[in-house]
């Protein structure tokens, strides 16, 4: 998402802006409403029920990284896709990738500590 598809919709003319925006946001909610509900079911439920084996703080980090990506998507990314839905301007797509990547290391860091609780586990 960050090095492919937010560049291309900071290219998108203003012309093409709204289409363009509500095509993308009906598509990403079908794909991504799914996972990021067991996402944030799965961390809810390491925070309460840590498997034997997996350190004791990382559930915790793991529930801070993804408030903070949930977060940034509530706060930062909704609102500009709204913008571009609605009232399209030429850096609004700048913008999207600009505040993407607080969204991105924190994805990439949940996705790194689930990593980690699956080989304790298993260890």
């Amino acid at each position: 998402m960050q090095n492919v598809h937010y560049p291309l919709l900071a290219k998108v003319g203003l012309d093409r802006a709204r289409d363009i925006a509500v095509i993308h946001q009906r598509r990403t909610s079908q794909v991504v409403a799914l996972p990021m509900a067991v996402e944030g079911l799965s961390t809810l439920g390491l925070l309460f029920d840590r498997p034997d084996g997996v350190s004791w703080i990382l559930p915790w980090i793991g529930g801070v990284t993804l408030a903070v990506a949930l977060g940034c998507t509530v706060l930062l990314s909704v609102p500009l896709h709204e913008q571009m839905a609605n009232d399209p301007r030429i850096d609004t797509g700048k913008r999207l990738v600009q505040t993407n990547w607080p969204r991105t290391v924190a994805w990439t860091a949940h996705g790194v500590i689930a990593l980690v609780m699956v080989v304790q586990a298993w260890a």
